[in-house]
């Protein structure tokens, strides 16, 4: 079925293992040829002549750097800005309660940007000038290529499909050689602070004080049952109390981990009886 490079059971058993080792991934059988179609680039790039040559590259060197570009294949990206928009009423709502203090926000699964993008222009919208002295977004993602691409803040105007008044607000047109383009202006940018982050790693935190809200969503939905409950209750000590958790529309948070309950519409409050600790440093 696949005549370019010779693919066989063995090797999408060990990428399986590989990847889920790495990055928490648990790919199913049913992403045989999506695995198939995303590792060929690579093996073109480098010119490996087959899938069990490119397996061997990578164990032979377990700290090299082909080893970010394997997970940035196997990751899926796909976002929008204000995806999932019934969370963002919720999050201005949070954060007018808590307007008279330092607001951060930390978005776990960055992607290209638009998600914790979005989030700075929901802080805007509620806080209005107060947001760029008190306001900050903590966005972090495994995959370092489009964390560059979230990093240049430029979109289609087909990705950035928002109302007039909001294009108007945060968004910069291109022209000339950029017409068809925008970029997002700096005040919203100076808000988001970008940095790879795999939620696996054994010592990871974004942060050294608990944040106020979590964006992690659409991401648990990779993860198995184990690596989400070790995952969650990592984040639950990340939240300060009351904090609030917005997951993907398919996860529930509530089976998995004790340390959330939940509000409604994906999202969950950390629980009052969730272990705290005073300082993540």
């Amino acid at each position: 079925m696949n005549s370019e490079f010779l693919f066989t059971d063995s090797d999408f058993s060990k990428i399986r293992t590989l990847i889920h080792r790495r990055a928490g991934i648990a790919l199913g059988e049913q992403k045989r040829q999506m695995v198939y179609s995303r590792l060929s680039r690579r093996l073109r790039e480098l010119g490996v002549p087959e899938f069990s040559s490119y397996l061997a590259l990578l164990e032979a060197r377990p700290d090299g750097d082909e080893w970010q570009s394997f997970i940035n294949s196997l990751t899926t990206n796909l976002t929008s800005f204000f995806r999932e928009a019934h969370h963002f009423p919720v999050l201005a709502d949070f954060v007018r309660q808590r307007r008279q203090q330092p607001i951060e926000i930390w978005c776990a699964a960055a992607s290209t940007g638009e998600e914790p993008y979005s989030i700075a222009m929901t802080l805007m919208e509620t806080l209005g000038e107060r947001a760029s002295g008190t306001a900050r977004v903590i966005a972090t993602d495994i995959d370092t290529a489009v964390l560059a691409k979230a990093s240049a803040g430029v979109f289609s105007q087909e990705q950035a499909r928002l109302s007039p008044e909001r294009l108007k607000r945060f968004f910069n047109k291109g022209t000339g050689a950029n017409a068809g383009k925008v970029r997002i202006r700096p005040e919203v940018a100076a808000l988001v602070k970008f940095s790879q982050l795999n939620l696996l790693d054994r010592a990871w935190s974004p942060v050294k004080e608990p944040v106020d809200a979590i964006f992690c969503r659409n991401v648990m939905i990779y993860f198995d049952k184990p690596t989400q409950k070790a995952v969650l209750e990592r984040l639950a000590l990340l939240l300060k109390p009351g904090g609030l958790l917005f997951a993907g529309h398919s996860e529930n948070a509530s089976l998995v981990s004790q340390a959330f309950r939940p509000l409604g519409q994906t999202v969950y409050e950390l629980a009052a009886t969730a272990g705290r600790r005073a300082s993540l440093a």
